[in-house]
């Protein structure tokens, strides 16, 4: 499920994709975008900013920042009775901005996996559904992290994994970043397989397999098989 993923938009076509948000001009492009790692993120605060937060959610309560390594992920069809999750999806909620995302197909008759990438058709930057938090340590010091939801896979992507991240269409961005309580089943009713004919993905190298590669050669397609193994 969306283990890995991507944002290498610059500041100036964000702008053009969400016209809404103040974005900073500093941001740098992110080809493999991996757990515990900073993301890119708009939080439901009422400011309308991109702000950077951490992936992987640590709960308010957590004794341990090191719980949010197991909290990359939250599933739409218990996020809000899961402990780890149902304050956040009540009252803070997040889109995570990406413009693609990794899933490892397994090859038949071996033990091994293709690593997949997988955008949309348009090549347009996309909000994936999220929950955020603000966790303070004894020192005074605070991390903002965030999780993604996933949900049911859709056509397109059923032969490549039994998961698939909630991409939101744009008509509810507000409505899921409503700093507001909103009716739950409202809320959880946006939470959708994205339209299968809306989504193309290829094979790509096993550079992406490691997570110190963040490199442009993450997205590129493979020409050669060999790189797959």
């Amino acid at each position: 499920m969306c283990g890995r993923f991507s944002l290498n938009a610059d500041p100036t076509q964000l702008k053009k994709m969400f016209p809404w948000l103040t974005i900073p001009d500093e941001m740098q492009p992110r080809y493999n975008v991996a757990p515990s790692q900073p993301v890119a993120v708009v939080p439901n605060d009422g400011k309308n900013k991109l702000d950077i937060f951490v992936w992987g959610l640590i709960p308010s309560w957590a004794k341990d920042p090191n719980m949010g390594s197991r909290m990359i992920k939250a599933r739409s069809e218990t996020v809000d009775q899961k402990p780890s999750f149902r304050a956040a999806f009540r009252r803070r909620r997040c889109l995570v901005l990406a413009d693609g995302f990794y899933e490892w197909k397994r090859i038949p008759g071996t033990k091994s996996k293709t690593p997949m990438y997988i955008k949309l058709k348009s090549n347009e930057t996309f909000a994936l559904a999220g929950l955020w938090e603000i966790w303070h340590a004894k020192d005074g010091s605070e991390i903002r992290s965030c999780t993604i939801i996933t949900t049911e896979p859709n056509e397109f992507l059923r032969d490549i994994h039994n998961r698939m991240p909630v991409i939101l269409n744009r008509e509810v961005y507000q409505f899921w970043l409503d700093p507001g309580e909103p009716d739950t089943g409202e809320l959880k009713a946006v939470l959708l397989p994205y339209p299968a004919d809306h989504m193309t993905a290829f094979p790509v190298s096993k550079t992406v397999n490691n997570p110190a590669n963040d490199v442009p050669a993450c997205i590129q397609p493979v020409k050669d098989t060999s790189q797959l193994f």
